[in-house]
């Protein structure tokens, strides 16, 4: 899966945010119905390197950022990494490593918070897996502590599997019942295609992952998806026909929880080029998007991009 977009590795994205009332879900569909994205904007020499910076994911509050990368410090091939800053406005801190207890010296990529700050999800190929990639769990106690993760655990069979999982986005509380953990899954020599699965703050699974059919092209890869915290709103990345480059951004919404996804639109520029863009993130109030690109402007391989939107009548 990797090697279809070079140094791709897949994100996930921030989680869903507590609903305040019934009506909520309803009123955010409503308020971004006619929005545009802004031109992407690059984040600039202190999170970008000549190295790849991928699989982005914002933390609630927006103070956090979480990415993986393979420039030199690390630990492994590609590792973990989190910047900070001081206010929405403020400019990004030079980013950390998460060090050797999330970290290892194989790939950890395409992290996701919670929506609470107290868990983390990624992608490892650290031995121990069930297959060519697996999906990771860790915890903390502290949402402000960005070291202070606990001993990350595989997810189970019913996520992870003899394929490669990757792009893991942990929807809380949009959904009934246990919260869902949307994420893609490749087998050997196969491609990519979008999943579900029920699953506990604890990470264990409620049953097996379930494909999403109206979502998953059967000849193209489709990974990487980020879902509005209503559930009614995905981003992910697709290679399938109609796009611009060689990996596009794409959206789809249904109108309640209990429906199925409409048909994939290509977002179009300016947000897709003819380079790669992938590994959407969308923050919790669904204005910005973060993703990765390989388009000119940037700094070397794939840098961290940003667009953002303002709701109707804004």
């Amino acid at each position: 899966m990797a090697g279809l977009l070079g140094p791709v590795v897949l994100t996930l994205s921030v989680a869903c945010r507590s609903e305040p009332n019934p009506t909520a879900p309803k009123l955010q569909a409503m308020s971004f119905a006619n929005s545009e994205w802004s031109a992407p904007v690059n984040l600039g020499p202190t999170i970008n390197t000549e190295f790849n910076e991928q699989g982005p994911t914002v933390s609630n509050d927006e103070l956090s950022l979480y990415f993986g990368s393979d420039r030199s410090g690390g630990i492994g091939g590609f590792d973990i990494w989190v910047a900070k800053r001081a206010c929405t406005g403020c400019p990004w801190e030079a980013p950390t490593n998460l060090g050797p207890v999330v970290n290892s010296a194989f790939d950890e990529t395409g992290p996701g918070l919670s929506i609470d700050g107290h868990l983390l999800f990624f992608r490892s190929t650290r031995p121990g897996g069930q297959g060519l990639g697996d999906i990771y769990l860790s915890n903390r106690a502290d949402p402000k502590d960005d070291v202070g993760w606990n001993a990350p655990v595989a997810l189970g069979p019913d996520v992870n599997t003899a394929a490669a999982e990757a792009g893991a986005e942990y929807l809380q509380s949009a959904e009934d019942g246990s919260p869902n953990l949307y994420f893609n899954r490749a087998p050997p020599g196969g491609t990519a295609d979008l999943y579900y699965a029920a699953i506990t703050r604890d990470g264990e699974t409620r049953g097996p992952a379930v494909l999403i059919a109206e979502l998953s092209d059967p000849v193209a890869t489709d990974q990487g998806p980020t879902l509005r915290t209503d559930g009614r709103e995905i981003f992910f990345f697709s290679t399938r026909s109609g796009g611009v480059g060689g990996a596009d951004l794409w959206t789809s919404t249904r109108p309640s929880i209990h429906d199925p996804w409409s048909t994939p639109v290509n977002l179009g520029s300016p947000l897709n080029s003819a380079a790669s863009d992938q590994q959407p993130n969308l923050s919790g109030d669904g204005r910005t998007l973060l993703f990765a690109s390989s388009r000119s402007g940037g700094f070397g391989g794939t840098d961290v991009w940003m667009a953002t939107r303002t709701p109707s009548g804004h």
